[in-house]
């Protein structure tokens, strides 16, 4: 079974809710996400529920394939997306794009 749970900085909180962020990168450990699930979504610092998400979709992605459209789903520049995929997941090349809608 996928994982059901999800949490997100909670500067990404609002662009969440609106719409604006329709695609998370994560690394292995949190790629088993079921396409067509619903997965509750907290903040990671302080776990605090904030919405529900539908996963539409999990795709491997090497960071060096990372584009402006990855960054425009993620409502950033590419060199901000790159420099915040480095920051969480250093030396990390073997990515996930999981991309997913708000429920509701």
């Amino acid at each position: 079974m996928g994982l059901t749970e999800m949490t997100f900085f909670e500067r990404f909180e609002a662009d969440i809710l609106s719409g604006k962020k329709t695609i998370t990168i994560r690394d292995e450990a949190e790629k088993n996400f079921t396409q067509n699930s619903t997965v509750q979504v907290s903040t990671y610092e302080t776990n605090r529920w904030f919405c529900q998400l539908l996963i539409k979709d999990v795709q491997p992605i090497n960071i060096d394939q990372l584009s402006e459209f990855h960054a425009t789903q993620e409502n950033m520049t590419l060199d901000e997306l790159k420099a915040v995929i480095e920051e969480i997941y250093p030396n990390v090349k073997s990515l996930y794009v999981i991309s997913y809608e708000l429920v509701g």
